[in-house]
């Protein structure tokens, strides 16, 4: 089945130029229906009200990690199969098992290209 790209998606990341980088790279993969959000909570509560279609979150944020909304994310019936794609500079392995063991569907470490997200992505939601 092919993937609508018309979905939306959240890219949550404290820090404003890569939320922007990663919104061109999905822009240029055909993705135009991205939200942003600056930190967890926020995050949260958009992915509560709104019907996202994938969540690409950095790690390191605070007052909630990108680990830590991944695992209430999880925690909710409602958006516990929500794909979500943890995206970090840190390559720790501990890190990645905690992740993967979190129910995360992919990991991407930063710097990134075009080519790794669509990759990813590819991996997570299918040809497109």
């Amino acid at each position: 089945m092919a993937v609508d790209k018309s979905m939306k998606i959240l890219v949550v990341d404290d820090y404003k130029t890569m939320v922007r980088i990663v919104r061109g790279l999905l822009n240029q993969l055909g993705f135009m229906n991205v939200d942003e959000a600056t930190d967890g909570p926020t995050a949260l509560t958009m992915i509560g009200a709104n019907g996202y279609g994938l969540v690409l979150s950095d790690w390191n944020m605070a007052p909630m990690t990108g680990f830590e909304l991944l695992k209430a994310v999880r925690a909710d019936p409602k958006t516990k199969t929500l794909p979500f794609v943890l995206v970090t500079a840190e390559a720790k392995v501990e890190n990645v098992i905690a992740a993967r063991q979190a129910g995360v569907n992919s990991y991407i470490i930063k710097p990134f290209n075009h080519a790794v997200l669509k990759q990813k992505l590819t991996a997570v939601l299918g040809e497109f």
